[in-house]
């Protein structure tokens, strides 16, 4: 190859197109600076600090503050602290705000709860049913099926596997539900086929708007300006939900806690925002049911079903909190209070200890309740590979694919919630105290001097047994239950003890089944699948779409329950 140049090319390149070019380059740097400054100002600056400024003066508690919170935002004092303050405000407004639309998804996907659904202005029967016909003779069995309210008696009200206490709830809920089903079918699918050109153009309008709205154009690392558009977006979504979802419930729990006068005791607990903030989301839930009730009362449906989503929203929020907060907190108290004269402690010692440290203490006692909640579960599933399946029937089955907690927590009464957290602490409770205290107690009568275990560390290293224990508990135990013969040889210990408990108790059949019946099941098995699938080919829509869906889902016949030999005293032996 060979250079062409034009002809009236100059033999050098002239000194002032050489400035010009570097003129031009540093300029574009100079500018892209610039740009990249002010969208890290923008992001990492304004905005988590207009976020914490914003969250100080509504929580200061007077007026003053509003007037002077221009002013308070342009304030350079404790830039730094504020900064990062205002960064986990607003992860936690962002974390709000995904929470919502992803519960939002859980409700039009699994269905609304029947309650909210059940006052809906029924269609006329012709109109129904030849709604419900197109719907299916247009493919449209799936959108009916997601779309319809989930049936609570099908999925969420089995705890367990035991036949009998499935049958009998079923039979009950089946009842109460008899007459409202197929109404439900038919506004589901009036509601399907109404709204199914806007949800095409929709979706299309949101491809379009996905593929023009990149990360680097929303943060602004394109070279564009839009995103400062984008920025008081973020800063106007962080003030609404600070006082929608802060200031709000903040105060009405306030005004409550002063007006039935246990200021004192909740102060007394270290935590006054977090339980104030608490009791007023209880209030808030108890107030959004009622205003339910009465626009329901009075036929308002837009403001029945709206009251109803925001209710829905406070509960599934309030259940998330005690499922992950209270209850390992409750089991982490539990443990240590039964473990105490291991360590030779006081209640008086631990109540020194959370008046100095009420923080790392709380969350001390989460995280060891977290640790044994999590190996309980990791427990049951080992115990499920050995028994008869059927005998765990008052535990969930964590692997159970139709398992939904957040779909549970949606459609299941809150007294059915509090009777299921009520159990759960019973049962946890108990295999602490079977599991630690008991044997404490022989310990301490059979050894005297075995115990208190303290661990003396003669080291300049700031090294505690509560820091040896939670290396112990999670860096060297789920290293050994990750080994697979680690975890074959604890399965085999449980099987031998369970053998060996079965035969000494003649409850062999209850615990692992009849091998015989086993090899007949495993022999008439094919035959059951056929007749399964013969019988669930083609549901008939009387059911409702549901159980149709549902017969797809089990089409390889039920396989939670096996039968066992009863003996006399039974639950004596158990």
């Amino acid at each position: 190859f060979s250079t062409v140049y034009s002809p009236d090319m100059p033999s050098r390149l002239p000194i002032q197109d050489i400035f010009a070019g570097l003129v031009t380059s540093i300029g574009t740097a100079i500018r892209y600076w610039f740009h990249y400054t002010l969208v890290a100002f923008a992001w990492l600056g304004v905005v988590p600090l207009t976020a914490c400024r914003i969250y100080k003066c509504l929580f200061t508690g007077s007026v003053s503050s509003l007037l002077t919170l221009p002013l308070d935002i342009l304030s350079t004092e404790n830039l730094l602290a504020d900064c990062l303050q205002g960064c986990f405000v607003v992860t936690c407004t962002l974390c709000a705000f995904i929470s919502l639309v992803w519960l939002r998804e859980q409700i039009v996907h699994g269905g609304a709860p029947q309650w909210l659904e059940q006052n809906q202005q029924q269609p006329l029967n012709g109109i129904g049913q030849q709604n419900e016909a197109q719907a299916v003779g247009n493919g449209g069995v799936e959108n009916v099926a997601l779309d319809q309210p989930a049936n609570p008696g099908a999925e969420n009200v089995v705890v367990g596997e035991n036949p009998e206490i499935q049958e009998e709830q079923l039979d009950e809920e089946e009842e109460d539900n008899e007459d409202e089903e197929d109404a439900v079918v038919e506004d589901a699918a009036d509601a399907n086929n109404g709204a199914q050109d806007d949800m095409n153009w929709n979706a299309l309008e949101w491809d379009r708007a996905a593929e023009e709205l990149t990360w680097e154009r929303m943060l602004g690392l394109d070279g564009s300006l839009v995103f400062l558009e984008h920025v008081f977006w973020v800063v106007s979504l962080n003030t609404l939900f600070i006082l929608v979802f802060a200031f709000c419930p903040y105060h009405i729990g306030h005004f409550s806690i002063v007006g039935l006068g246990f200021e004192e005791y909740v102060q007394a607990s270290h935590f006054e925002g977090l339980i104030t903030t608490i009791v007023g989301y209880v209030l808030l839930a108890v107030t959004l049911i009622v205003c339910h009730g009465l626009a329901a009362l009075v036929k308002f449906q837009r403001s029945r079903r709206l009251l109803g989503v925001c209710y829905i929203v406070v509960k599934v929020s309030l259940l998330v909190v005690v499922e992950i907060g209270v209850f390992p907190l409750i089991c982490g108290w539990w443990l240590d209070i039964c473990s105490l004269e291991m360590f030779d402690a006081t209640l008086k010692d631990r109540e020194l200890s959370f008046q100095s440290a009420p923080g790392t203490t709380m969350f001390l006692h989460w995280l060891v309740g977290m640790v044994y909640v999590f190996y309980f579960a990791s427990f049951i599933l080992l115990l499920r590979e050995v028994l008869r399946p059927g005998v765990l029937w008052f535990l969930r089955n964590l692997n159970d694919p139709d398992f939904n907690p957040v779909q549970e927590m949606i459609h299941l009464p809150i007294y059915r919630h509090l009777r299921r957290f009520i159990l759960s602490v019973i049962v946890f409770g108990s295999i602490v105290l079977l599991m630690l205290w008991l044997p404490i107690r022989i310990i301490k009568y059979l050894l005297p001097n075995f115990l208190p275990y303290n661990v003396m560390l003669y080291s300049d290293a700031p090294v505690s047994e509560l820091s040896l224990e939670l290396l112990l508990l999670q860096v060297v135990l789920p290293a050994l239950l990750e080994q697979g013969h680690t975890r074959q040889w604890l399965k085999g210990l449980v099987r031998a003890w369970t053998v060996t408990a079965g035969y000494l108790l003649d409850l062999h059949s209850y615990l692992l089944g009849d091998q015989e019946e086993n090899e007949n099941n495993a022999n008439q098995q094919p035959n059951n699948n056929q007749h399964a699938r013969n019988n669930n080919a083609i549901p008939v829509v009387g059911e409702g779409l549901h159980a149709a869906h549902q017969a797809i889902l089990q089409q390889g016949g039920p396989v939670g329950f096996q039968p066992y030999r009863r003996p006399s005293k039974f639950a004596l032996r158990v």
